[in-house]
């Protein structure tokens, strides 16, 4: 995140943006943590409940494997591979199969050919040359006042403002995904369900915060580049 000194634009706007953004990560770590102390009536893992998501759904070209960390996981449309972290692999807890079955609903969005699924990863590239490139461009010209270097370093930051925003229904359609055969197939219970609802929702609104505080940055870069005008 760009600071520069006496920045009012940035205390009004991306300041509280970026603490909305750390409540997020707050809130989702300890729902998961709360939730993780929850144990399945079946003992179902959070692998089980992938595979069982895959199953349901008729999708069975998926792997399942897991990873280092915590809240680590994700699914690799290019390998076909659902990596899950290690406290959600082999834990029967709500929090584990809440989030391993969110990751089985991005793999059903692919194989759906779900469209914001499809345009999110058309544009990975571009994102990843944003936000590489762009922050260091719109410094430079900021500092050498070079109107071209901004306005590039703005477009290029667009994009993954872009890719983010891409992001909230990709997000929000796995997790209700999730949700619907979780319930539908009973592989929670009743009182299990509004658990992993929770966890999801809290991962949800990680998202969202993070687009906020691109959202507000962009908005900052292009009133700087204003002012230099």
């Amino acid at each position: 995140m760009l600071f520069l000194p006496f920045d009012p634009i940035f205390l009004i706007m991306v300041l509280p943006a970026f603490a909305f953004s750390l409540w997020a990560r707050h809130r989702v770590t300890s729902s998961f943590k709360k939730y993780s102390q929850q144990y399945t009536q079946n003992r179902m893992t959070g692998a089980d409940a992938a595979r069982e998501v895959l199953r349901r759904s008729g999708v069975s070209n998926i792997s399942i494997e897991q990873v280092q960390g915590t809240l680590t996981d994700y699914f690799d449309p290019r390998t076909n591979v659902i990596r899950l972290s290690e406290s959600v692999y082999g834990s029967p807890s709500v929090a584990a199969v809440g989030v391993a079955a969110h990751e089985a609903g991005h793999a059903l969005q692919y194989a759906s050919g779900y469209i914001p699924m499809r345009l999110r990863a058309a544009i990975i590239p571009a994102t990843n040359i944003g936000s590489n490139l762009s922050v260091p461009l719109i410094l430079f010209g900021l500092i050498f006042n070079m109107t071209g270097l901004i306005d590039l370093g703005i477009l290029l930051f667009g994009a993954v403002v872009v890719f983010q925003l891409i992001t909230l229904p990709v997000e929000f359609n796995a997790s209700r995904r999730a949700v619907s055969v979780l319930g539908e197939s009973a592989l929670l219970t009743a009182d299990e369900l509004p658990g992993a609802k929770r966890v999801l929702s809290a991962a949800a609104l990680t998202y969202v915060g993070a687009l906020a505080v691109s959202l507000m940055t962009l908005l900052r870069f292009v009133l700087l580049s204003r002012g230099r005008r």
